[in-house]
């Protein structure tokens, strides 16, 4: 490696590895800026984080495609998670694996029956045991009257803690 030109073309390969990493992380950065939200794994260890911190657990139930979905993640929830609030995702139609708040296997559809869930964006808000703490939020609200909504949902979820 003492040929200055080879060690010349070995740093612009290393330049554009780290230009290609950092364009990459960008992109990644903007998908989850854009409105995503973890799916929900298993509901006892995300119901515990959120107790942790006095919280109830947000589940956001969601439909891909679905635009009212989307606006309630990218206005509301994925800002509120980034603050820390514990918020995941469950997708109605999807057969993702879950362990539910007894610690059993089931599935995003699954639960979304079990809940009796028919409207997508419903958020549910999860207290001790996995009971509901709060009313539900179902549908798509005015865009004025969403954010106070799910203040009030939570301000009513954290009072049951």
């Amino acid at each position: 490696m003492s040929d200055p030109s080879r060690l010349l073309l070995l740093t612009r390969r290393e330049l554009l590895g780290v230009a290609l990493g950092s364009a990459c992380s960008m992109a990644h950065a903007q998908s989850n800026a854009a409105g995503m939200l973890p799916p929900a794994r298993a509901l006892t260890e995300e119901l515990g984080r959120a107790l942790q911190q006095k919280q109830a657990l947000v589940v956001m139930v969601s439909l891909e495609g679905c635009p009212y979905c989307r606006i309630a993640r990218r206005s509301h929830l994925v800002p509120m998670q980034k603050a820390g609030t514990v918020i995941v995702q469950v997708d109605m139609r999807s057969a993702q694996a879950v362990l539910d708040f007894n610690g059993r296997s089931t599935t995003h559809e699954q639960l979304v029956r079990q809940w009796r869930v028919s409207i997508a964006p419903t958020l549910l808000f999860f207290g001790p045991g996995g009971k509901e703490v709060a009313e539900r939020m179902e549908g798509g609200y005015l865009p004025d009257f969403y954010g106070p909504y799910l203040e009030e949902r939570l301000a009513k979820g954290r009072q049951a803690l």
